[in-house]
């Protein structure tokens, strides 16, 4: 699984992509990843937004095979994506959160109290992403008023 893990960190990034969609796609499928998943949590702490990003992703892909509650440990990391200074990377894990509120409902609380916190103001209104970044906290913010 070593292998995975650099693959997913490729300079080559349309290759490292193919990879984690196939892997997120694995992974709807069967628990064949779960066993990767401290490798992907590990990938938070890479360089690269984009490494970052596929690393919470995969996560996130793993709530449905969750029996341990790596998932509740690694929630308050995880959490931290939500601020951070690129609106794409804050769009694409508030995506991936939709798995962890389907399969893991007891961690919703802890995500709808995060999303309170968000500061919209620091991100342009003029970003193409905005928008649609906007539309995801005010649904995420209903679907959790709930």
């Amino acid at each position: 699984m070593n292998n995975v893990i650099k693959a997913l960190q490729d300079k080559d990034d349309k290759k490292a992509y193919a990879l984690f969609k196939e892997i997120g796609a694995r992974s709807a499928a069967s628990d064949e990843y779960y066993s990767c998943f401290d490798d992907f949590l590990g990938l938070l702490n890479a360089k690269s937004s984009y490494v970052r990003t596929r690393g919470f992703a995969l996560c996130c892909a793993q709530a449905r095979w969750d029996e341990r509650g790596k998932l509740k440990s690694a929630l308050p990391a995880m959490l931290a994506f939500l601020h951070d200074d690129k609106p794409i990377v804050v769009r694409q894990c508030l995506a991936a959160l939709h798995e962890v509120v389907l399969y893991r409902s007891e961690l919703s609380e802890a995500i709808k109290a995060e999303l309170e916190t968000i500061d919209l103001s620091k991100y342009k209104e003029s970003m193409s992403p905005f928008k649609s970044f906007r539309s995801k906290i005010r649904k995420w913010k209903k679907i959790n008023a709930n």
